[in-house]
């Protein structure tokens, strides 16, 4: 029963000092709470926007360099070919 009593006691001290020590009412904690919310979905709504313009500039530069890689190997593929094609007429003619 003492035991009861002391843990009500305390829980009771705790609240009181709690109220008494609170830096602001529960109006003033929402209502700041509301704005820094207010705050946080237009920051990251802001972030987002960057992000995806970053994201479309590096797929612009992924996809430029991919054409560019693409074409040169194809110069590669065309000028061997022909390289490949001389040397076997040549060879042919020696014949």
């Amino acid at each position: 029963m003492k035991f009861l009593f002391g843990v009500l006691l305390g829980f009771a001290l705790g609240v009181a000092a709690g109220l008494l020590m609170a830096p602001q009412t529960g109006e003033d904690m929402r209502a700041q709470l509301g704005e820094q919310g207010v705050m946080l979905r237009d920051r990251s709504t802001s972030l987002t926007g960057q992000l995806r313009e970053r994201t479309a500039g590096l797929t612009d530069q992924i996809r430029n360099r991919a054409t560019d890689a693409l074409s040169q190997g194809r110069e590669v593929y065309q000028r061997t070919k022909n390289d490949l094609a001389e040397q076997y007429s040549k060879a042919r003619s020696a014949e």
